[in-house]
């Protein structure tokens, strides 16, 4: 782990540890990660100057015309990546786009998530994030075969997945990153590893760090590691559950020891602002035409907007109050899953929270009961609605939302969209393995 502060911790980094070379990390604006690599020669003129890319070829930056950009890397971000070779260290750092002028590209995710934190901040709050990113162990990427057939909480050994994970563990503490605990999750397969909340753009370059770490470690264990949301049928899918709080200092604003559920105005109406702006944002924390695949009754995702306590089937979870643990007062927000963009997806449930504190938003009564076992009858009667049944419904909700639109920029907004149009475009008119087995031998 490297604690660089400053252009010049960076550069006696890479004399010091003999760095071969330096991958400069920045996400398009679906949240793939972008990168090249400079040489130790070229790299404090890169500090300096920032290094300049051509930006046409990204999806969701620049018309060809105007395609000019500078990747600013940030010395703070600077780490040595542990899965490559020792005898000759590869570094990271992530960059902020520029313009050619030094002005921040109004296309870069990370600026996005910057411009919404530099608001909270203004109010005098700090954003803290604390997400359970869900995955998959498979034999390679063109086919979905489990490598192990473990449950939830599994302990014995199962086949190759434990010492899969425990090497990916490893090499995130030796990038810094806090890991809290790990486990098989509920699928065949199916892993988690739950980093330590951190503040919400470092929790963002973390989440981009976490997700090429589990597929570099899985590589070399000669398996495939996905966080596709839903890679098989009649199993649980993967989510990315975001615990959420917001501190004044070192005081945690969401919590209030006279209130009974321990929340202050403040989270409450941070919460009410989630559950208000759910149905918007969720084309954000939720891609993917397979996102939707996930979001259906019965395996465990959050469909209904409410929030509760206890209740897991609830979209937003507050966890229950240990006496002295006031800091650790927060909202989980269950539905995003670990495909989205996390620069963006953050940046929305935030603004979401956010304007339900500007607004005073009133928090409903916490659902309690399981929400899978009311009737659609018994849902209206509560006041519960759904969240949207497949892309397209959630392109239509995003594509009115002021909110989101304010958040991300009219320019990554409207990219954003159009992608995703097109992504349904292709969806709809592919004929599935379902229809032709189901249809062309009746119809």
């Amino acid at each position: 782990m490297l604690d660089c502060k400053t252009k010049q911790d960076v550069l006696k980094a890479v004399q010091e540890h003999k760095v071969s070379f330096i991958q400069f990390w920045f996400t398009d604006v679906l949240g793939r990660l972008k990168s090249f690599s400079i040489t130790p020669s070229e790299l404090p003129e890169g500090l300096e100057e920032g290094m300049g890319f051509d930006g046409s070829s990204i999806e969701g930056f620049a018309r060809i015309h105007e395609s000019d950009m500078i990747a600013m890397a940030d010395p703070t971000t600077f780490q040595l990546l542990p899965w490559r070779p020792n005898d000759l260290p590869v570094a990271r750092m992530f960059c902020d786009i520029l313009n050619p002028d030094g002005t921040a590209y109004e296309g870069d995710p990370r600026y996005a998530l910057k411009r919404i934190l530099k608001k909270t901040a203004a109010q005098g709050y700090t954003v803290y994030l604390g997400p359970e990113l869900e995955y998959f162990y498979f034999t390679d990427e063109n086919n979905p075969q489990p490598i192990d057939k473990g449950g939830y909480f599994d302990g014995l050994p199962i086949d190759r997945a434990p010492d899969i994970r425990r090497d990916t563990i490893f090499a995130l503490q030796n990038m810094g990153i806090q890991v809290e605990y790990s486990h098989h999750e509920v699928a065949p397969s199916q892993h988690e590893i739950d980093l330590r909340f951190k503040e919400a753009l470092h929790m963002a370059d973390t989440v981009m760090t976490y997700r090429t770490a589990v597929k570099e470690i899985a590589r070399q264990h000669g398996v495939y590691a996905t966080f596709m949301p839903k890679p098989l049928s009649g199993e649980n899918g993967s989510g990315m559950h975001v615990h959420q709080s917001l501190f004044k200092g070192d005081e945690n604003a969401f919590f209030d020891a006279a209130d009974q559920y321990h929340l202050s105005k403040e989270g409450k109406h941070y919460i009410a602002g989630i559950l208000a702006h759910a149905r918007e944002i969720v084309a954000v924390t939720n891609q993917w035409v397979n996102s939707y695949k996930r979001l259906v009754p019965g395996y465990e995702a959050p469909v209904y907007v409410s929030w509760a306590r206890r209740n897991r089937s609830a979209m937003v979870r507050v966890p229950m109050y240990k006496p002295g643990k006031a800091k650790a007062t927060r909202m989980e927000f269950r539905a995003p899953d670990p495909a989205c963009n996390p620069y963006l997806a953050f940046a929305v449930q935030i603004a979401a929270g956010l304007k339900g504190m500007e607004n005073k938003y009133p928090l409903p009564e916490p659902i309690e009961q399981d929400i899978f076992e009311m009737d659609e009858k018994a849902r209206d009667v509560a006041g519960i609605t759904s969240l949207p049944g497949n892309l397209f419904e959630a392109i239509q909700e995003v594509s009115k939302s002021e909110l989101v639109r304010e958040a991300l920029g009219d320019h990554i907004f409207n990219k954003f969209i159009e992608n995703k149009k097109k992504e349904w475009d292709k969806f709809r008119i592919h004929v599935s393995k379902f229809e032709i087995d189901n249809y062309l031998p009746v119809l």
